[in-house]
């Protein structure tokens, strides 16, 4: 008889829960916590870009004034821009979830060190720790 592949438990986020440093770093909860907090900011972004597009569609760019038109113009390219910056941020939202799977989410990719709970909770793409973020952008000053 073959053997059946266990099936995950499923994690329970008890309600209120708030992920904190004197916790194991990374356990099951924590880390179903931020797989839940990606997901749901994916769906919000999803739900958003949705609008945006109904609303680029139904928009009707020629107007009599001239300046009208050029009004509608200019809020139809602040959509599109806004649009493409919450593209960038899914896809990193993906990658976020990705490293969830490979158990390499919350530790930076520079040192390999934990990143702080307050920061992924503040910020769940992060891929860095402050103290490495610091260093990477004053490289980039000193190379501009």
């Amino acid at each position: 008889m073959a053997k059946r592949a266990k099936k995950p438990k499923k994690v329970v986020i008890p309600e209120g829960y708030v992920p904190s440093d004197d916790e194991e770093f990374m356990n099951p909860v924590q880390t179903e916590y931020f797989k839940q907090k990606l997901l749901t900011w994916k769906a919000d972004i999803i739900a958003q870009t949705k609008e945006t597009v109904e609303y680029l569609q139904g928009e009707n760019v020629s107007h009599p004034d001239p300046a009208d038109t050029a009004a509608a113009n200019a809020d139809r390219q602040l959509e599109l821009r806004t649009r493409d910056r919450l593209r960038k941020l899914t896809n990193k939202i993906d990658k976020a979830l990705r490293r969830i799977e490979s158990g390499t989410y919350g530790y930076c990719e520079e040192t390999g060190d934990p990143i702080r709970v307050g920061r992924l909770d503040a910020r769940p793409i992060a891929t860095m720790s402050i103290e490495a973020q610091e260093m990477h952008e004053r490289g980039e000053r000193t190379r501009a």
